[in-house]
């Protein structure tokens, strides 16, 4: 694979100077996983980082682990989300853990801070100290300290490359992405991270958005028992204003963003899945980039719109928000 098989997808003005280009990776793909659309290489691989969390939760529905331990639908969105460290979501953590016989001091990730600028601030005026349960993916690593026991091994060691949970979430990822092969790396927070072909990324979402055309039955019913409750509880997959909440808010679109640039989003009735990668791991475009994809598709809803629109996705203000300048896609969906 050559490091050059990326194309432009956003220009950025200042003022109407020509002042940056994102690179990358755009694929679309149909119900049957055709290529329908696509930027760059469909073929290049790239690590899914945080957008295979909805993924490797399944094996947690499949298991009946959220039910064996009595965890609420709402609790249950968690363990697929990045969450923004809010108070509504560290009670979540804490009342799964509760639950189901966890403690913190499992996590293997360092103590850190609320992303969400607000819960930081208010965790400082209360003198409360860094904390795992602030971490974006605490709710991942629950999941898989949930499974890693049903399976009979030890908890703590969760995150190791050879431990059993490891190889059951990798084997859900093969069968969503309509693969034999994925690379393994390890990600930001300690535990493996999975690679894929773009458009075996895009079809992955395609099959959380069409649950009919994933051919496992245990996990096509896993699929289509969790989904609906990230529509339900969309602020648990990441948290107030951002992004992925906001898509998933409408029952068309199942979304999830991951760090360095990754996003990838399944939409229900068009049976579609798409899929891109930004290689500078900009995430300042998603939102923009969401927009023209839904646009050019004919299927960007009023409402998603106007959430979209609450994120500035064309516009580009700076600190003291003025509006400096403007983005513009350097692709045009059409299918």
């Amino acid at each position: 694979m050559s490091e050059y098989d990326f194309e432009p997808l956003v220009k950025e003005y200042r003022g109407q100077t020509h002042d940056l280009t994102h690179m990358g990776y755009l694929c679309i793909v149909d119900e049957h996983s055709r290529v329908l659309y696509s930027v760059g290489d469909p073929n290049a691989v790239v690590y899914y980082r945080s957008s295979s969390k909805p993924i490797q939760a399944l094996p947690v529905i499949m298991r009946g682990l959220e039910r064996k331990y009595g965890l609420t639908d709402e609790e249950s969105v968690i363990l697929a989300g990045s969450h923004a460290g809010e108070k509504f979501h560290i009670a979540a953590l804490e009342s799964i853990w509760k639950k189901a016989g966890l403690s913190e001091d499992m996590l293997c990730m360092k103590p850190t801070y609320p992303c969400y600028v607000p819960a930081n601030e208010e965790r400082i005026r209360e003198g409360i100290p860094m904390r795992r349960a602030y971490h974006n993916c605490s709710g991942k690593h629950t999941a898989l300290m949930l499974v890693q026991r049903d399976m009979g091994a030890e908890v703590r060691d969760y995150w190791k490359m050879d431990a059993p949970v490891q190889k059951e979430v990798k084997e859900t990822i093969l069968k969503m992405a309509e693969t034999d092969h994925c690379e393994i790396g390890v990600d930001g927070c300690g535990v493996p991270v999975f690679a894929v072909a773009m458009k075996n990324f895009a079809a992955s979402y395609k099959n959380l958005a069409c649950i009919d055309t994933i051919p496992d039955d245990k996990l096509q019913s896993a699929v289509a028992s969790f989904i609906p409750r990230i529509h339900q509880y969309p602020w648990m997959i990441r948290g107030t204003g951002y992004l992925c909440s906001l898509l998933n808010y409408d029952p068309d679109i199942i979304a999830k963003g991951g760090a360095n640039g990754a996003y990838g989003f399944g939409l229900k009735k068009e049976r579609l899945g798409v899929a891109f990668k930004l290689k500078d791991g900009t995430e300042t475009a998603w939102a923009f980039i969401v927009r023209e994809i839904l646009k050019g598709l004919g299927c960007l809803s009023a409402e998603t719109s106007e959430r979209l629109e609450s994120l500035h996705p064309e516009s580009i203000y700076n600190d003291n928000d003025t509006l400096v300048g403007h983005r513009e896609a350097c692709f045009q969906v059409g299918i």
